[in-house]
């Protein structure tokens, strides 16, 4: 296997750890922002308040980007099984 061969494969990885991962993380920062200006205003600490809206907001995209985050990740893996199959040729 050539450097170049496993910097692309390196590179292919990366992007889909952003791409299947990143919708998730940005709402949950986006929530967790939302959640903590509301504990700021109203002065309401309850530790549990961050965690609820978090799970519930992460839940919704799954249902919501689910089948378009295993489209991606079945498509990257089935590019890296065919690399991996052309190796040995």
């Amino acid at each position: 296997m050539t450097h170049e061969a496993i910097i692309a494969v390196g590179q292919q990885a990366t992007l889909m750890v952003l791409l299947v991962g990143g919708p998730l993380l940005l709402v949950s920062l986006v929530v967790g922002l939302i959640v903590s200006i509301f504990q700021a205003v109203t002065q309401v600490n309850e530790m549990t308040l961050t965690f609820v809206p978090k799970i519930i907001a992460i839940a919704v995209v799954l249902i919501i980007l689910g089948p378009w985050m295993l489209q991606i990740f079945g498509a990257y893996t089935a590019t890296v099984f065919t690399s991996i199959a052309n190796l040995s040729r």
